[in-house]
């Protein structure tokens, strides 16, 4: 891993998916960073403009279903199912990885984390090699990013 701004970043899908290995409660934020989300822990609902009891995240711990299956393949899947966020949010945010405590769900059912601890800021290429790993999946049923458009 290499550094920014004193964060270690995740060069490669299979050092994220080392890091996921090594430690438990885990999660993928994408924001405008650490230093920005730790001055008020908290996110707001966009709907509604609630203020959320925590950070919204997304799981990076692998599911026990996913029996013995490749961590770095779970671990591209949960990259690639918000990959939209930063066209939608903007160039500056980026995602990167925290360990926190589950403190209850937000409105989209996704994790609200407190207690956090950032672990690494996640390179814009390792978010390319989990879209190809995910690409590669032999399944007619093609998917994409959870943000579908309307209709």
């Amino acid at each position: 891993m290499s550094v920014s701004d004193g964060l270690p970043v995740a060069m490669t899908l299979a050092e994220l998916g080392s890091l996921t290995e090594r430690h438990g409660q885990l999660y993928v934020r994408w924001s405008r960073g650490p230093e920005v989300d730790l001055a008020r822990v908290s996110s707001t609902d966009e709907l509604t403009g609630v203020s959320l009891p925590g950070l919204s995240a997304n799981p990076l711990d692998v599911a026990e279903w996913w029996q013995g299956r490749p961590v770095q393949l779970w671990v591209a899947r949960r990259l690639y199912d918000y990959s939209h966020l930063p066209h939608e949010k903007g160039p500056d945010v980026r995602p990167w990885v925290l360990q926190g405590r589950e403190r209850g769900r937000g409105p989209d059912n996704e994790p609200l984390v407190t207690d956090v601890r950032p672990m690494c800021w996640i390179d814009p290429r390792v978010i390319d090699e989990a879209r190809a790993a995910v690409e590669r999946q032999e399944n007619e049923n093609s998917w994409g990013p959870l943000r579908r458009s309307a209709r």
